[in-house]
């Protein structure tokens, strides 16, 4: 089990990296994007394979472990959104950092039930084949 979370979050963290930069010189450094990025990607990831996960119980509990616990862990940036809001509070950013961290809890809620529904489709489409 130790293994599998430690993969998972070293795969995580990798992808983190490389999509928040890329995200971030792709729209300036001005706003958070590539936080925001993550944590609404990461929300629905994490949806999507908990519902699937949880619903079908074709995955052993390692495997589960390693791409929920260590990948999605490794993945996502709650601490990153919360420095990074309390960072633009600070500046007196209160408007951006406002639209910051609601922006970021509806899409991240919304990203992981459209996770929960493509889940569902999946398990439906298995179904029948």
């Amino acid at each position: 089990m130790f293994w599998a979370v430690a993969i998972g979050a070293a795969a995580g963290g990798v992808c983190r990296y490389y999509l928040g930069v890329f995200v971030q010189q792709n729209t300036g450094a001005t706003f958070p994007y590539g936080t925001l990025v993550i944590n609404i990607t990461g929300s629905l990831v994490l949806g999507f394979l908990l519902r699937y996960a949880l619903t079908t119980q074709t995955w052993s509990i390692e495997f589960r472990a390693l791409l929920t616990t260590g990948f999605c862990g490794g993945y996502t940036t709650f601490s990153t959104y919360s420095y990074e809001t309390a960072m633009l509070m600070e500046d007196g950013e209160y408007r951006r950092a406002a639209t910051y961290a609601l922006g970021s809890v509806v899409a991240a809620l919304a990203a992981t039930f459209l996770g929960f529904v493509l889940a569902r489709e999946l398990i439906t489409w298995r179904e029948r084949f």
